[in-house]
């Protein structure tokens, strides 16, 4: 029982009254408000006429604050200060100057109960009218100040919480519509989870300070309960007991009701992520418009700064050769780490347009715009978070058709563009450009079959001719707004002689398209030269052989004849402005928009061949696997593509589990005997992925006997000696622990640049990276910078995954920083001071990496190794429930239980401790390898000089950032083996610990002005998914055989729900 104090005001019927100081009594707290209910007490002192309220008991105080703050007549509970004692406040009130009243005086005071009667008969009228919900104008302003309040009390960084404060308050106005009692269960689990705080001692939560312009409401009359209660008890113990309470009151609600919640903080936290966005969006412009256009580079623009750098180390010569040496190759992938709907994301990036817009707008147009966000925010909550069923294969292809629409077709020159506005300066657009198209887009969707049976030579073949129709239309009607804006005529711009001469061929070709575009342009042949060509285009679609061009390289050949033209013309802006913006854009893309990548594990082929010669390549000898002959199929498919959309189009083939030169061999032996002509075999670059540790260490040993291959070799020679090789971070992680798997993987890089320059090599190294800290995940461009010297080289690929895809490149602006900011590192990479840093402090910290790779992997294994791990780590994470996710058709595990790890894909095992917030995959080991070294001068040392370990070291940072103890011990408690949740638990300690003393920093990310902060605001609406998951998981797990089919699928799509809330509320948890 506490004793409260507060300011309150009155406004009565009769006379104004005010009430200086009121004391008030928690009684009981009512499952259905779970908010107390109090009795006013004692200490009351009047203006005009004194005035006491006995014992007078009121509604539970969060209705009363937020019924009289809205009412227009009243403004009740102005403001809720501090908590105290009742010894406290009397000595508060007596140095205010205020008395502390006697029983006596009090009892005199009593005979005036008309006073009393008025005052009691104006907070019934109060009451009423929150039930009726009468408030008018007021209770807008109240709603924005409740909003407000708790983003100020989780200490969100201010350039986000105007965003934050209005989203909040949108998806409280959407509940309070869908079921009041809904809104307030919501209110009520936020307040408790800011209560707990975040899982430090160290980092409270800041004072709270309530505008005098009224109170927020009864919704902030709680949270200023929940943040004052931090300073009158002892931090870690008070934390612990609201964290108790907070789990207490997750466990009473319903399962329906607990879905509908989690579904609402779901909702949330896709607002919060575009207030994020919205936020680096209007940073961006903002620093950029304060760049003068006179300055040397542009630092918003990293590849004018790694650019320019590379001209003053290197010279001007050798700067625009590492330029046109540039490339960066996404290659995006439908691995099944984002549980995000499609639908969810149309309508994010729908709000995310109204945000951008909002801050344009005023008066009843803002007011529209709130409007229609609410409709979308309803709409948003009302919409199932977990799909109806999987994707298939063939629908995951439009995640890339909806990027190409939304960011790439226009995005991607834009980037050439801006090089060159910078390069340039009033030369650009009038002269040839500078910027090469560096942008090649690859894709796994539709062509891994790795693990996943869905992707079939049919799949393959209808993803690749979507991908077709789609940038050919693009490039068809950017052609004809070109044509349309061509309005030059032969007196002004006369065409040049190679522009007469394809003009007479298009009209050899077919006097229909020639003599139609004619008749539109007149004069104007340019203009009629490009409508053709669009139209040729057209023909192309429809595979129309009279008409259509039959590769690309056509296409582009009389776009450059037509630009020509005009420079000689002398329309030079015409010739280098949206002409070479279609050029560029039919050189990125061509006519298969991505570059396909088959991939099969290397047991596949090996089954296939050995089929094959039992069984003959026809079958004559009996009948062939089903899996063979699907093998086979998929050669010829890809053969099929390479005729229809260029050999550029499906040339990539890569091996998963590379193990021998054999191999790869035996790709080039299944390719020919697909095939009843051999020339027939499509054109093939083979590339090995090395996965695990093993084969990481012998990767240049297997490479040495790769290119003695003739077929490897026929191929270097047609492609100047230009090799692929693939690495693969997940399965290295999960071999022998992120701290290995990273020193592991540095080395292999730097003996394979060592081995490709030895034998005249120019080598591409292709990144397997996932989102996640413990799958490669983090910053790109730093992850470049901190390469071994050649093994970048100007060419930089990985690939883009899940949640990451959407983060990236779900928005122009940033989609377009992201591109500069790995290119730029690409460029930068090949510097001499950079390649000097990597390789001096690879060789100063060689002792201090073999001392950290031996411990850390020591102490992974003895972890995974503990008799029963694997059932255990089944049972602690939501393992089993995550394979049910329809999230991509690829399965996300092999079964739906791990009987060891072997059986267990990378993803799920990642995922699903993230889920359980521990993050695992990406910190264990390290704590013990810190202990171990115990020097930590040594250890500040590498991580202020050497790249790869500061890297490292920042992205486990941010790991831990989202792990929380006290739900890691929730997930633990499933299981029945103590002695592993205490070998987490240890190292969970002892890598923070280290951690931190490392980076200096008091908690996780301390030192990052936004990162920091914005990650520590999303933890208490996270907690109450993970807590709300956990609780579901245990009912599942300890209660499996009494529950009806009906309560088993209630439960487990809560569960789900949970998943997807925990995943965007964290982020890069894939």
């Amino acid at each position: 029982m506490f004793g409260h104090f507060g300011w309150l005001w009155l406004s009565t019927k009769h006379k104004q009254t005010e009430i200086l100081s009121v004391r008030f009594q928690a009684l009981r707290t009512p499952r259905q408000w779970g908010a107390p209910v109090y009795v006013f007490e004692r200490y009351v002192a009047c203006r005009r006429e004194e005035l006491v309220l006995k014992h007078f008991s009121t509604d539970e105080y969060d209705c009363t604050a937020r019924c009289t703050s809205g009412y227009r007549k009243h403004n009740f509970a102005r403001n809720l200060l501090q908590m105290s004692k009742v010894k406290e406040q009397e000595t508060y009130l007596r140095h205010e100057g205020i008395d502390v009243m006697s029983d006596a005086k009090m009892d005199s005071i009593r005979s005036n109960r008309e006073n009393v009667r008025a005052v009691k008969e104006d907070l019934d009228d109060i009451r009423g009218a929150v039930r009726r919900g009468d408030f008018g104008v007021e209770r807008r302003d109240a709603e924005i100040a409740a909003a407000r309040t708790v983003i100020d009390a989780v200490n969100a960084p201010a350039e986000l919480r105007d965003n934050l404060a209005l989203f909040l308050r949108l998806v409280r106005k959407v509940l309070g519509e869908y079921d009041e009692d809904l809104r307030r269960s919501f209110d009520t689990l936020l307040v408790n989870a800011i209560a707990a705080g975040p899982d430090d001692a160290s980092a409270r939560i800041e004072e709270l300070r309530v505008s005098e312009k009224g109170s927020p409401a009864g919704f902030v009359a709680s949270i200023a309960a929940a943040i004052d209660s931090v300073r009158t008890a002892d931090a870690e113990k008070r934390s612990l007991n609201s964290f108790l309470q907070f789990v207490s009151k997750i466990d009473d609600l319903s399962v329906e009701k607990s879905t509908l919640l989690m579904r609402a903080f779901v909702t949330y936290f896709h607002l919060a992520n575009l207030c994020e966005e919205n936020y680096r969006v209007q940073s961006l412009r903002a620093r950029e418009a304060a760049v003068p256009t006179a300055a040397a580079d542009n630092p918003i623009n990293d590849i004018t700064v790694a650019y320019r750098q590379l001209i003053e180390e290197c010279g001007e010569e050798t700067a625009l050769l590492c330029l046109k040496r540039l490339e960066f190759h996404p290659v995006f992938t439908a691995h099944p780490t984002e549980a995000r709907r499609k639908t969810i994301e149309k309508r994010i990036r729908t709000i995310s347009e109204l945000l951008d817009e909002r801050s344009q707008l005023g008066g009843i147009a803002r007011l529209e715009n709130e409007r229609r966000m609410l409709e979308e925010i309803d709409a948003l909550f009302r919409t199932s978070p977990i799909a109806h069923k999987k994707p298939t294969p063939i629908e995951e292809a439009d995640t890339i058709l909806n990027l190409f629409d939304t960011t790439l077709f226009e995005m991607i020159p834009s980037v050439y563009r801006r090089f060159d506005d910078w390069e340039l300066g009033d030369a650009a657009g009038t002269v040839p450009p500078v910027c090469p198209p560096f942008f090649h887009p690859g894709s796994w969707i539709g062509s891994d079959r790795d693990g996943n049976p869905n992707v079939t030579a049919r799949v393959s073949r209808k993803v690749a001719e979507k991908y077709r129709v789609h940038v050919l239309d693009a490039l068809a009607r950017a052609t004809h707004d070109i044509s349309r804006s061509l309005t030059l005529d032969g007196i002004s711009t006369p065409p040049s002689d190679e522009l007469t001469q394809l003009w007479s061929h298009q009209t050899e070709m077919s006097e229909t398209l020639s003599s139609h575009a004619f008749d539109k342009a007149g004069s104007e042949l340019h203009r009629a030269t490009m409508r053709v060509i669009s139209d040729r285009l057209n023909a192309t679609i429809k595979r129309n052989s009279d008409l259509m061009y039959q590769n690309a390289e056509e296409y582009i050949a009389d776009l450059r004849i037509v630009q020509d033209s005009l420079a000689k013309a002398g329309a030079v802006r015409a010739a280098y402005g949206p002409m070479q913006k279609i050029i560029w854009q039919a050189q990125t893309f061509g006519f298969h928009l991505v570059e396909m990548e088959f991939r099969q594990h290397s047991l596949v082929h090996t089954r296939a061949l050995e089929d094959i010669l039992e069984h003959g390549h026809a079958g004559e000898k009996g009948e062939l696997d089903r899996m063979t002959h699907e093998v086979m199929d998929t050669f010829r498919a890809i053969g099929s593509i390479q005729r229809k959309n260029g050999i550029n189009a499906a040339r990539r083939y890569i091996i998963s589990f590379t193990r021998s030169a054999e191999d790869v061999e035996n790709v080039y032996k299944l390719a020919r005997l697909s095939f009843s002509h051999e020339e027939d075999a499509p054109v093939l670059d083979v590339i090995p992925l090395f996965e695990q540790i093993e084969d990481l260490e012998n990767a240049v040993t297997i490479m040495e006997k790769v290119i003695q291959l003739p077929d490897v070799q026929r191929r270097l020679a047609q492609t100047g000696r230009r090799l692929e090789v693939m690495l693969g971070y997940s399965d290295s992680s999960k071999d022998a622990g992120p701290t290995s798997a990273t020193l592991v993987l540095h080395a292999a890089q730097a003996a394979l640049a060592k081995w490709a320059e030895k034998n005249d090599i120019d080598l591409v190294l292709m990144h397997g990276r996932g989102g996640a800290v413990g799958r490669g995940g983090g910053p790109a461009n730093r992850a470049v910078l901190s390469q071994p010297k050649g093994s970048v080289n100007c060419r930089f690929k990985l690939t883009e995954q899940g949640e990451v895809i959407f983060a990236r490149y779900g928005d122009p602006t940033l989609a377009c920083r992201h591109v500069e900011s790995v290119a730029g590192a690409t460029l930068l990479q090949s510097a001499p001071s950079v390649e000097q840093v990597n390789t001096d402090m690879t060789i100063k910290y060689a002792s201090l990496a073999k001392e950290l790779d031996q411990a850390s992997q020591e102490r992974f294994h003895t972890l995974l190794d503990t008799k029963g791990f694997a059932e255990w780590f089944s049972v602690v994470t939501p393992l089993t429930e995550i394979g049910l996710l329809p999230i991509g058709s690829r399965p996300a595990k092999r079964g739906l239980g791990a009987k060891s790890l072997d059986d267990l894909r990378a993803i799920p095992w990642i995922f699903s401790w993230s889920q359980a917030r521990i993050n695992l995959a990406a910190w264990y080991g390290l704590g013990t390898a810190c202990e171990a070294i115990g020097d930590l001068s040594r250890l500040r040392a590498a991580y202020k000089e050497w790249p790869l370990f500061t890297t490292f070291i920042d992205n486990i940072e941010m790991s831990l950032a989202k792990v929380d103890t006290r739900i890691a011990r929730l997930y633990l408690s499933l299981g029945d083996q103590a002695e592993l949740s205490e070998m987490v638990l240890s190292e969970m300690a002892l890598t923070r610990k280290w951690v931190l003393a490392i980076t200096g920093n008091k908690w996780p990310l301390e030192n990052r002005r936004v990162l920091g902060p914005v990650i520590r605001l999303r933890l208490p609406f996270v907690n109450v998914l993970s807590v709300t998951q956990v609780h579901a998981l245990s009912e599942l797990r300890v209660h499996k055989e009494s529950l009806t089919p009906e309560e088993r699928e209630r439960f487990i799509y809560l569960i789900l729900c949970t998943v997807s809330g925990v995943a965007a509320g964290l982020q890069n948890t894939g």
